[in-house]
């Protein structure tokens, strides 16, 4: 039978997790965690709240399951934390925009390494982007029917972005501008860095993007286990990508 005192270091840990989304070693809550009695409570906190803990040696982070939790973000949810989101069709290129830049920074050692050094700045990100919605464009031609099956609306994300105003090198006058393509790189960005995933550097000139740990301890304990990550990351990438050129210009 678990002890009052283990439930009650149990939720102080569940609750730092659900307030700061990751605990790292030099945090009270790290060492408390690994008592076996608490890690037993605070799993089973986690999992009746449809919430998901990853272990990783130094940090310990709490993900929100896609599907059944108590904290699922749907899509009204999502609008009220963060305003930039004003449409549906913002929202899934958006969600295109970070799979893309998923898929750039998880595609094999060497990129994993580059990224966490130099960062991927927004008009690496942006022309990378680009090159997909051509791609599937070309694509949709042939198939009309693309991404059907994988239940992504490809017709109007690329759409969306095919008219969507294509900055001037002028980044600081256009960087609130959501409609423009930059502008919602931005808000895609700034997604992730509310997540506590990455750091932004260079805001107001060329911004650049560098992963976190946390960031890449989420794809490997996480998303590589679910299929849809994996079908998502098929589609992200295009046979150039394998011999693309290096992303952090």
């Amino acid at each position: 039978m678990m002890n009052a005192e283990s439930i009650k270091k149990a939720s102080a840990v569940y609750f730092s997790l659900l307030k700061d989304k990751v605990i790292d070693e030099n945090s009270e809550h790290f060492q408390t965690y690994f008592d076996p009695e608490v890690r037993q409570t605070v799993l089973l906190l986690a999992d009746e709240s449809g919430t998901y803990i990853i272990e990783s040696p130094k940090r310990i982070q709490l993900v929100v399951q896609p599907t059944g939790s108590v904290f699922a973000t749907n899509f009204t949810h999502l609008k009220e934390k963060h305003r930039q989101i004003e449409t549906k069709k913002h929202f899934h290129l958006i969600s295109v925009v970070i799979m893309s830049f998923l898929a750039a920074i998880d595609r094999n050692q060497a990129a994993k390494i580059r990224t966490k050094r130099e960062g991927i700045s927004y008009y690496a990100l942006e022309r990378q982007v680009n090159d997909l919605m051509i791609n599937w464009d070309s694509i949709l031609i042939a198939k009309p029917a693309f991404g059907k099956e994988e239940r992504i609306d490809m017709k109007e994300v690329v759409t969306t972005w095919k008219y969507m105003e294509v900055d001037t090198e002028d980044y600081g006058v256009k960087k609130g501008n959501r409609r423009t393509r930059i502008g919602l790189i931005a808000s895609a960005m700034r997604l992730l860095e509310t997540e506590g995933l990455i750091v932004i550097l260079d805001r107001d000139d060329i911004p650049k993007v560098i992963p976190k740990t946390e960031l890449f301890e989420r794809i490997e304990y996480l998303y590589h286990d679910y299929d849809r990550y994996e079908l998502f990351k098929k589609l992200m990438t295009t046979e150039e990508d394998e011999h693309a050129e290096n992303p952090s210009n």
